[in-house]
């Protein structure tokens, strides 16, 4: 009988070290899973704010309209996902995202060349009023922009 339990023992404790070595393992692959998807965010958010520079950069140099940045720099801040805080870009940079809302229902590319001559030149003045009413006040949003800190993108 006591061989008997001995063995009992035994062969729990066996399949309790199984399990440990197991859990282990499990957890160290999770580490490792979580590390390479930080990695994958903090590139992806380098590359974004890389992009959000030069756009601001552009912009403030009027070297972009301002609504072809507006389009393009709201995008980018929708995407962007800073490490450990929570940012709302809307708030931060309200004028910027103004203008976007009120020119992004406007047509690019091949969907423009649909329209009619007059039409296009309709849209192109509506366009131009709202970057005029709002360029004041967005070009210390851009300013604010080229400033945010690489470091709210790290771990």
């Amino acid at each position: 009988m006591s061989l008997m339990l001995w063995f009992s023992g035994a062969v729990g404790l066996l399949i309790i070290l199984g399990l440990a070595v197991y859990a282990g393992r499990l957890l160290y692959l999770l580490k490792q899973q979580q590390d390479e998807q930080r990695q994958t965010v903090e590139r992806k958010n380098a590359r974004l704010l890389e992009s959000i520079y030069t756009i601001a950069m552009a912009a403030e140099q009027q070297q972009c309209e301002l609504s072809e940045a507006a389009i393009r720099l709201c995008v980018l801040l929708d995407h962007l996902r800073p490490v450990g805080v929570t940012i709302n870009f809307v708030e931060r940079y309200p004028n910027l995202h103004a203008l976007y809302d009120r020119v992004k229902h406007l047509p690019t590319h091949e969907a423009r060349k649909k329209y009619k001559r007059n039409e296009i030149m309709r849209m192109d003045l509506e366009r131009m009023r709202d970057e005029e009413s709002l360029a004041d006040a967005i070009m210390p949003e851009l300013s604010m922009l080229r400033g945010l800190p690489a470091e709210l993108l790290h771990a």
